[in-house]
């Protein structure tokens, strides 16, 4: 079995990006979890104006994943500026609803603030309040970028795990896995960067935060366990209850380069590990209920 943690979907087509491309319909998703032997996805919302040319707030999400309940799983998501745009917003009541109507999480948030804005540290409440899990979206820097801001070696998301023991964070894209080896850059930081990982900050913090998680969706993800094979598998056995199987798929055509990778490390990770990362931690965090079926 294969849960994919990261994936999007829109209602309907509208504004194109400026590749020319749009997210996929709940159909097209489902087609490429077929395609990919996939067999259900987390879906994704995202109301934050930045680098944005389609909005898909939770509740399109929650009615494109009401079309295929057995494959698709809604996440609500959350802007720190909405409400009153003001440290005393309360998103209790925008938690409550979604909630209600089905959504397991949150994200994925990439407001392109810093992570220890006083807006964002109290939404971060909120949601540890819920016991939500949330996925984020880490920026190199502020303005031209989407994702939360830190700085290298991700001082900025340290203090709010510290802050907020309770918050589970699905740590994704490439400033936040480039940071698994220590030779990272200013230069190199919002790329893919190559060769023999020295384990860096990322290992440290996940070795220090427990309510840290690993989305290995997109190339980031991709290229943090296969750019050095060995460490790879390393990392993925070290931190094997908290790393998750994921895509980004945000087309049509898009051709993620996870899946055939990862199904390339059976036999040589240990199966029980392959499993965990596939399927079953995100069946946990979740509350999916799976293996009671």
């Amino acid at each position: 079995m294969l849960i994919d943690c990261h994936t999007h979907a829109c209602r309907t087509k509208s504004v194109p990006r400026t590749s020319g491309t749009t997210y996929p319909t709940g159909d097209e998703l489902v087609g490429r979890l077929d395609h990919f032997g996939i067999d259900m996805a987390v879906v994704l919302s995202g109301v934050s104006p930045e680098c944005r040319h389609r909005y898909t707030p939770p509740e399109d999400t929650v009615d494109i994943c009401a079309q295929h309940p057995d494959r698709l799983i809604p996440f609500c998501v959350l802007d720190p500026r909405q409400g009153t745009n003001s440290p005393e917003t309360d998103f209790g009541p925008f938690l409550r609803i979604y909630t209600e109507m089905g959504c397991k999480g949150v994200g994925e948030v990439i407001p392109n603030l810093p992570f220890d804005d006083p807006l964002c540290w109290n939404m971060f409440r909120y949601i540890a309040d819920y016991g939500l899990p949330m996925t984020i979206h880490v920026a190199p820097a502020v303005g031209g970028y989407y994702g939360f801001y830190d700085d290298l070696g991700l001082p900025r998301l340290e203090r709010t795990l510290k802050e907020f023991p309770d918050l589970t964070i699905l740590g994704h894209s490439q400033p936040f896995w480039a940071e698994i080896s220590a030779d990272l850059t200013q230069e190199t930081r919002n790329g893919y960067p190559e060769g023999p990982v020295i384990p860096g900050r990322l290992v440290e913090l996940f070795e220090k935060y427990d309510n840290l998680w690993g989305d290995l969706s997109a190339g980031s993800g991709h290229n943090a366990i296969s750019r050095d094979p060995e460490f790879g598998s390393q990392f993925l056995e070290q931190f094997q209850d908290r790393i998750m199987f994921g895509t980004d798929i945000s087309f049509p055509e898009y051709e993620p380069p996870l899946p055939d990778y990862f199904r390339s490390l059976r036999g040589q990770i240990p199966d029980e590990v392959w499993e965990k990362v596939a399927w079953r931690n995100i069946n946990r965090l979740l509350d999916l209920g799976i293996g009671d079926r």
